[in-house]
């Protein structure tokens, strides 16, 4: 077994939370999200993002819309919905908990 197939499937993981995180904090573009994503090495290729997006927003927890651009074709703007705020923030407990309780494990390890 190779530790690299783990830790793809931990990031694959937590990737939706992610994306909502950096949504919730105001409207942004597929290219800033994907750049911060790539940075924190949680996303390595762009076609993982698009059909994440559009899976989101099809079980209403974001919308777009169409902002005209000086320098090209008009840019599409995600933005959380309230339904997508509430699903967010039981995200952030179930993250919370799940980090608590990973820490619990780890540290009863080296206690031993």
């Amino acid at each position: 077994m190779k530790v690299e197939n783990t830790q793809v499937q931990m990031r694959k993981g937590i990737l939706e939370f992610c994306i909502l995180e950096i949504i919730s904090r105001g409207e942004v573009y597929a290219s800033d999200m994907l750049e911060e994503l790539t940075a924190a090495k949680m996303i390595v290729v762009e076609g993982t993002l698009y059909p994440l997006l559009t899976r989101l927003k099809n079980a209403a927890l974001l919308e777009y819309n169409w902002v005209e651009s000086t320098s090209g074709p008009p840019r599409k703007y995600y933005r959380l919905t309230n339904t997508g705020r509430d699903f967010l923030e039981q995200l952030r407990n179930t993250w919370l908990e799940l980090v608590d309780s990973t820490e619990h494990i780890i540290r009863n390890k080296k206690a031993q």
